[in-house]
């Protein structure tokens, strides 16, 4: 598996093991992805085990997606000081501890501490700020396309394990589920192990597409000061709270609403609960295509208009949802299925390239922060999603809200400049004072 560097030139297996670290984090990424979707289908049952209120079991769910959010400018500091393998397998290992813990519960405290603490740290950690740093250190071309791979990846664990997961709930009880998907995440722990390498210099390679070989940085020390420093300099810029404010609304009307109530709100009309988390993998095996697509479009056009786009047409599936929600599956509902399936992830590739113009070599940070903002609105759509249905008995009002706010985010993405302000360019420039020491 040890590749060389021949004459200057980059060598064919120097490019496969490029391949093989993106599929490997994209593993780790799907296997993430995997626990966010359980908070839908387990809702019913902690409500008949515990009798516990939609708005208590929204509120771990919530717990979870803000801490989600918050840990992963965290995770990529601490990837620039320990590496990408140290804190992925450290991730995982949490996941699983906090799945585990999760089927002791006696008391709805305990769900937000064990599923919302711990398995929101676990998956902040192998969220896309690892697909960005994976990216932004092994590629230097077809970026827009790998981040799009691995962005899929978070769907792609929803699809593959959603169904399994519900039928064990429905076979058996929620707690095999939770055990189930706590084998998972260690099983993938040697492979990390084995494959993954922090940085192309490590095996005497260059980056993918690249010309130049880059020796490995050193140690980055200091990860919560860095991490806090790049925040700073980047809140000092407009496109950064564009970005946030946009991806707030992205993560409210994504994995916020959808991936907690969408299940109970089918259930509502008469949908069995299987047969909606079948739907909502439906909708993962669509995210995969309409997320790589994405990526590949970046690499072509301006991504602030794709944007645009994406948060507009999903905009008007919010609304229209209410009309094609009934007991059984229905044209209507398929084409809402796929469409949604399309445009779910597709915002990742645009967002993650706008950061990187902007804020160059700590974009993953960047995305991180602006990520953290994704969660707080998914966290948001969570908890207020389950208040509003427990208040009005109905989900329609969330629904139309919702869309709403996408169209206001088409135009935060239109408002973003097409080029870097000279601003911007000074904090990449204290950004890599602050990062060096110097």
């Amino acid at each position: 598996m040890h590749d060389t560097i021949t004459n200057g030139h980059q060598t064919k297996d120097s490019g496969r093991r490029a391949w093989w670290v993106a599929a490997v984090a994209g593993v780790a990424i799907i296997v993430a992805g995997a626990f966010s979707t359980m908070p839908g289908i387990l809702q019913d049952p902690l409500r008949q085990d515990f009798h516990w209120s939609r708005g208590s079991i929204g509120l771990a769910a919530s717990v979870n997606m803000i801490l989600y959010g918050l840990t992963a400018p965290y995770a990529a500091a601490l990837m620039d000081r320990f590496g990408i393998r140290r804190v992925v397998i450290a991730a995982l290992g949490t996941v699983a501890a906090g799945a585990v813990l999760t089927t002791l519960m006696s008391a709805a405290w305990q769900f937000t501490l064990f599923w919302g603490f711990l398995v929101g740290l676990g998956t902040g950690s192998l969220s896309m700020t690892l697909g960005t740093t994976v990216t932004n250190r092994w590629f230097t071309t077809r970026r827009g396309l790998v981040t799009g791979i691995l962005s899929s990846g978070s769907v792609l664990g929803q699809m593959v394990f959603l169904p399994a997961l519900s039928w064990t709930i429905d076979r058996y009880d929620w707690r095999p589920a939770l055990v189930s998907l706590a084998l998972a995440a260690l099983a993938v722990t040697p492979l990390i192990y084995l494959v993954l390498r922090d940085h192309p210099a490590d095996l005497g390679q260059r980056p993918y597409g690249s010309h130049v070989f880059t020796p490995r940085p050193e140690p980055v020390p200091g990860a919560a000061r860095r991490t806090l420093t790049v925040l700073r300099h980047a809140a000092r810029t407009v496109p950064f709270w564009l970005l946030a404010g946009a991806f707030a609304i992205c993560g409210a009307s994504t994995n916020g609403i959808m991936w907690t109530h969408f299940t109970p709100a089918a259930h509502d009309h008469g949908m069995p609960a299987t047969t909606a988390s079948t739907l909502l993998a439906f909708i993962g095996i669509f995210n995969v295509v309409g997320t790589i697509a994405s990526g590949w479009l970046t690499d072509r056009l301006d991504p602030r208009r794709l944007l645009a786009v994406y948060f507009l047409l999903r905009g008007l599936l919010m609304v229209t949802l209410p009309l094609t929600m009934t007991a059984t599956v229905s044209a209507p509902m398929l084409v809402f299925v796929v469409a949604f399936g399309l445009l779910d992830l597709a915002t990742v590739p645009p967002v993650i390239a706008l950061c990187r113009t902007f804020y160059g070599d700590d974009s993953a940070i960047v995305f991180g922060w602006t990520n953290a903002a994704h969660q707080i609105g998914a966290a948001s759509a969570s908890f207020l999603g389950g208040v509003t249905r427990d208040t009005f008995g109905s989900y329609n009002p969330v629904w139309l809200a919702l869309g709403a706010a996408c169209a206001a985010a088409a135009l935060l993405s239109l408002v973003i400049r097409p080029r870097p302000t000279v601003s911007a360019e000074a904090d990449q420039e204290a950004y890599a004072t602050s990062a060096t020491g110097r």
